[in-house]
């Protein structure tokens, strides 16, 4: 009887205890849930959460030409550097706004529905916890013509009436392309205008007031569209969301963290240090000058017809000046133009900027700073221009061709041929690098020879003038920024020397880990890809940021091609 009943007991004891490890593996899959009164499940601060990304939609680019710093390019990075950091793909969503009236109200009521709970479970049927929901924030701030060549990265600064973070400021000038609703207000004291004389006084009265009152309205549902923004980001905040705000800063306004991308300084250094490194100026002296000419593209008068902010212009000027002024005050570096020389400062940016919204204005100001002693003479030397963008680049590129100037920048490296260039991109041999010999003095100043026979001298007069000939129509750098897939196949032909770029999928990478560290309840100080700064006016944001890359022909394949940027096809292979 004993022994019946044991196989019975056995087996109930087996079944108890396969319930148990059941229980147990539903208790370690659901580790990181609790139970609701209602049967949901809250997700708590240990799970990856949700992240949901809010980005302007992307602006139509000039003449089709389309640089890769572009959000629709940024966000499949980021959505796959959020599911291998643990996101779950239903988990992550994207909302594009071609306004920032828009892009309020998305967040606005993104925020309120999570809030309220009408909006709040997954497909699983868990409830998020607003300390596990990170929203990333771009906020659409409007860049004018010349200020969209570099892509969509290039960081602004949101402002508004009142930012309802302390500021008192009223500035507004950075007015984005929003809503259609007015408020014309603020315009009713222009209705007092005197009884004038005369019909054309009247009218031109008239139309002053209507502008007025389009601007002041514009301004206004700008405020209106950015304070709706603040409020809806700190109410998110008070109740536990963690707000990353991207590329554009709102003054005023304190993020937990900050993603800082290009910005005019760093683009303008880009370039000039790459100009000194490939240049070698370190070894350049007065009597061998090496020629540089810098183009600073801007628009002078918005849409509006008001003038523009010059700031990105100030400070890309700025940037180039702390790298290359020393070589110009030194008399190494040269402006075959003169628009600056030794007594230039970083303020003097205006000796090279030039209304880049006229057609045709690059060529033209290219033409004049590069014009020729004579019809007869041989093209000015030149070694270098900075065209700040890929856009300015491929008019330089063409203009160059137009005046005169031979050959592209691999001459400069003799051992890099084009098809080496070639081959190397496609992956068949590494390139192989020397310096090209220049001498300390030009020949034309190098009085050190004695005079020999004068027969001699002549023919090694005229080998000289034809070296030196040579010397004055061969191509120079080109530098640009933003890596437009059309520019591409220059670069490859040497014909830019050089384009920039921020590291995408790095970015991507960084900010996902920030996600999961935020939606854990974690801070930031253990990522080296975080430092603090001011971010809107506000100190001590943590702020995730990274080198820009160089791009030449020489490492086009590592750089834009294996990442998968760009196909071989686009490179013009």
């Amino acid at each position: 009887m004993v022994f019946t009943r044991r196989p019975a007991a056995v087996l109930t004891a087996i079944v108890a205890a396969c319930a148990m490890a059941i229980s147990l593996t539903a208790c370690t899959t659901d580790a990181n849930s609790q139970d609701t009164a209602d049967d949901r499940t809250t997700v708590t601060s240990s799970a990856p959460g949700v992240v949901a990304m809010f980005t302007p939609s992307d602006g139509i680019t000039l003449n089709q030409q389309t640089p890769l710093n572009k959000w629709a390019k940024l966000t499949p990075n980021l959505t796959k550097a959020l599911t291998s950091a643990g996101f779950k793909k239903g988990d992550i969503s994207h909302t594009t706004s071609d306004s920032l009236d828009k892009q309020s109200r998305a967040i606005q009521d993104y925020v309120v529905n999570h809030l309220s709970g009408s909006n709040t479970t997954d497909d699983a049927g868990i409830v998020i916890s607003p300390d596990n929901i990170t929203l990333l924030v771009a906020p659409v701030v409007e860049a004018d013509a010349s200020t969209r060549q570099y892509g969509d990265y290039v960081s602004q600064e949101l402002s508004t009436a009142d930012t309802a973070e302390g500021s008192d400021s009223t500035d507004s000038s950075d007015s984005s392309n929003s809503s259609d609703s007015s408020n014309s207000s603020d315009s009713s004291n222009s209705s007092d205008s005197s009884d004038s004389s005369t019909g054309s006084d009247s009218t031109d009265d008239s139309s002053s007031d209507a502008s007025k009152t389009a601007g002041d309205s514009k301004n206004a549902a700008q405020a209106e569209a950015v304070d709706r923004l603040v409020s809806s980001l700190k109410l998110a905040k008070e109740s536990g969301m963690h707000v990353v705000l991207m590329g554009n800063s709102i003054k005023g306004y304190k993020p937990d963290a900050f993603v800082r991308f290009s910005d005019a300084q760093a683009i303008g250094k880009l370039q000039a240090e790459k100009i000194v490194s490939k240049l070698e100026l370190s070894k350049a002296s007065k009597d061998n000058p090496k020629y540089i000419e810098v183009l600073m593209p801007y628009t002078a008068v918005d849409e509006s017809g008001e003038a523009s902010d010059s700031t990105f212009v100030q400070e890309a000027f700025r940037g180039i000046w702390q790298v290359l002024g020393a070589y110009y005050q030194k008399g190494v570096v040269e402006s075959p133009s003169g628009t600056l020389n030794g007594n230039s400062t970083e303020d003097d940016w205006q000796s090279v900027a030039y209304d880049a919204s006229k057609e045709g204005s690059t060529a033209k100001v290219l033409d004049a700073r590069l014009a020729k002693a004579d019809e007869h003479a041989s093209p000015t030397r030149i070694d270098g221009i900075i065209a700040m963008n890929d856009y300015i680049a491929s008019e330089v590129v063409t203009e160059l061709d137009d005046l005169g100037y031979t050959g592209s920048a691999a001459d400069i490296n003799p051992q890099i041929t084009i098809s080496g260039i070639v081959g190397n991109i496609t992956g068949k041999k590494d390139l192989s690098r020397s310096d090209v010999p220049d001498p300390i003095k030009s020949p034309e100043k190098d009085d050190s020879a004695d005079s020999t026979d004068s027969a001699d001298t002549q023919d090694d007069s005229t080998a000289t003038d034809k070296t030196d000939k040579t010397k004055d129509s061969q191509w120079p750098l080109v530098t640009g920024y933003g890596a437009y897939v059309s520019n591409i196949p220059s670069i490859v032909n040497g014909k830019q020397w050089m384009t920039g770029i921020e590291d995408r999928q790095t970015l991507a990478e960084n900010i996902a880990e920030a996600c999961a560290l935020l939606n854990k309840g974690q801070t930031l100080t253990s990522m080296s890809s975080v430092r603090n700064t001011e971010v809107g006016g506000k100190k001590k944001v943590p702020t995730i940021s990274g080198p820009l890359l160089a791009v030449s022909a020489s490492n086009l394949k590592v750089t834009l091609i294996d990442p998968g940027y760009i196909s071989l096809a686009d490179a013009g292979l």
